[in-house]
């Protein structure tokens, strides 16, 4: 999807820190139309609930079938889970996403486990995060790496003994792995 310089999805990129309704939005805390209420309080009441989410997941990216690969290769080798700050408008999207382009059910077979921050009521950076996947899992923070392209959820990572790796472009994790 293209966008104009004056849609939500571009205005929306102007926030280089949350509005409290998507950090509350993250966690679980409002509801998707709550969700969509505070984006019409910001942008104004003019769109749609289908325009609100188009301009929303506008912002995600696809994956590309090489990544896709590696994340199996990965499993294979290693416990993987996936540790993501999102929302239920975003995995909805991202589900139908991955479903058409590579013929998955969701993300969720790439990993061991898949957490979502809108379903577990707490996101990145906060340690407790991190310390709920390492205890459920019975994984010790010394032995875990955390990828992140985030400096903060690296540092939250970090603040409890795991190990992390600033992923600066998305390719980076070839070299890393191969």
């Amino acid at each position: 999807m293209l966008t104009s310089p004056a849609s939500p999805s571009r205005r929306l990129s102007k926030y280089t820190t949350p509005a409290p309704t998507f950090l509350e939005y993250e966690k679980g805390e409002i509801t998707n139309d709550e969700f969509r209420k505070g984006l019409r309080q910001l942008f104004g009441n003019i769109h749609t609930d289908f325009e609100l989410d188009d301009y929303w997941n506008a912002m995600l990216g696809d994956i590309p079938t090489e990544r896709i690969e590696l994340l199996k290769e990965l499993k294979s080798k290693y416990k993987t889970f996936l540790l993501s700050n999102t929302n239920a408008i975003h995995l909805d999207y991202f589900t139908g996403m991955v479903n058409k382009a590579h013929g998955l059910e969701s993300l969720d077979p790439l990993f061991h486990k898949a957490y979502y921050s809108h379903l577990m009521k707490m996101r990145k950076p906060d340690p407790a995060i991190y310390e709920f996947v390492l205890r459920e899992n019975g994984l010790k923070a010394s032995e875990t790496i955390f990828l992140d392209d985030n400096l903060a959820n690296l540092k939250g990572a970090a603040s409890i003994g795991i190990q992390t790796f600033h992923v600066t472009h998305p390719d980076l994790i070839f070299s890393l792995f191969r």
